[in-house]
């Protein structure tokens, strides 16, 4: 395989997925209506559709089939990743599940678990948040203090998380919680993952609303939340490890580069005939989108092969969320080359409101650039 033909992701029965994708999203969008947005997966929640996706056999691709999936790989997944985002689908309601959940209980969870958890996952049905931010604990995950204390046939959880995408609407709460006390020297030990489930008792929610009424993110507090033994995920002791390891999926995902895509191209697809200087900002925007999905499919290939892409994976997140912070006002300047553009102002009212989180979820960039040198070898 040549390095083109590497970087189009259309090899091994990928052009057919593709199509396959294109042609269900043309149709469910006929029948059911529903419009592309900016940011949809995060935002655009819609639960219906998530099971139509799951039923028409999208969801829990990298799933084996013994646990419901489809058993494919991970370019498979990414394939049709692209064109959900591309399309603005309303896929954030399975999103976390299919994305984080799904390959964490792969590699760390008990077969119970699996067996439990991963059918509904590749159905469409199973809704999970991740909790990992605090306040104070943001990007420095080795400050978070939630605590889970021993108990009998369980665990006790006490503290809180914030930024907890979904957790309003999520059947459950990854949480990374402290199972021993802090040793200064070693910061990152001790840390442990739990399976929360949202109608446990002593969990309160509330939500985080973004100035333009949108409520998607939520504070969450954990008070004498028990949790049995068989929703420990992983070892104990070992969760700094596996969130490590997750974040490599959740960084280099074609949503790191695509949360504008659905503003981008309907602005240019309503351009009408444009001086050479107008055509050369649409160029640039557009080279600079292929090359960050270039370098997100070598990152794809690389998880694929079952390496490590940790680096590689924070380089994505850092280029592409900053990339689609600054295509908003750049596709704000195109927008005065449209003859109808107010349709088109919602969706870039909304990429507005939502571009200052593009570099901050999933840990910030200049935390990521941190872990793009030590990768290096860049001494401190």
């Amino acid at each position: 395989m040549s390095e083109f033909d590497a970087l189009c992701a259309n090899d091994a029965g990928l052009a057919q997925l593709r199509t396959s994708i294109r042609e269900f999203l043309s149709a469910d969008r006929a029948e059911f209506g529903w419009q592309p947005a900016v940011d949809c997966w995060l935002a655009n929640w819609d639960p219906d559709f998530s099971r139509r996706l799951a039923d028409a056999g999208f969801v829990g691709l990298t799933v084996p089939t013994e646990y419901g999936g489809r058993g494919l790989g991970y370019l498979h997944r990414y394939v049709v990743t692209e064109e959900l985002l591309a399309n603005g689908a309303p896929v954030a309601a399975h999103w976390i599940a299919d994305r984080q959940v799904a390959p964490a209980l792969l590699s760390y969870g008990t077969e119970e678990q699996r067996r439990r958890l991963l059918p509904r996952i590749a159905e469409g049905r199973l809704y999970s948040a991740i909790g990992m931010s605090e306040h104070g604990a943001g990007s420095d995950l080795a400050a978070a203090q939630a605590r889970a204390t021993r108990a009998d046939d369980g665990w006790v959880l006490n503290g809180s998380k914030v930024w907890t995408s979904g957790a309003h609407v999520a059947h459950q709460i990854v949480v990374l919680a402290r199972t021993s006390p802090l040793d200064p020297e070693h910061r990152h030990a001790g840390f442990s993952q739990f399976i929360v489930q949202t109608s446990s008792p002593g969990i309160t929610i509330s939500p985080i609303v973004l100035m333009n009424g949108e409520h998607h993110f939520n504070e969450v507090i954990f008070s004498d939340v028990f949790i049995p033994d068989t929703d420990v995920l992983g070892q104990i002791g070992d969760g700094w490890h596996q969130v490590t390891a997750e974040l490599g999926f959740e960084r280099s995902g074609p949503e790191r580069i695509l949360s504008t895509a659905t503003l981008i191209f309907n602005v240019i697809r309503a351009l009408g005939d444009v001086d050479d200087g107008v055509a050369a900002n649409v160029g640039d925007l557009v080279a600079r989108m292929i090359s960050l999905r270039q370098l997100s499919i070598s990152v794809a290939r690389t998880l694929s092969d079952g390496e490590d892409a940790a680096s590689r994976a924070a380089l994505v997140k850092d280029l592409g969320t900053r990339f689609e912070q600054e295509s908003v006002e750049l596709v704000a300047d195109l927008l005065d080359y449209v003859e109808d553009a107010e349709p088109l102002r919602a969706l870039l009212a909304t990429a507005r409101v939502h571009s200052p989180l593009f570099t901050l979820r999933g840990g910030t960039n200049e935390v990521l650039r941190g872990v793009v040198a030590k990768g290096m070898g860049v001494a401190r």
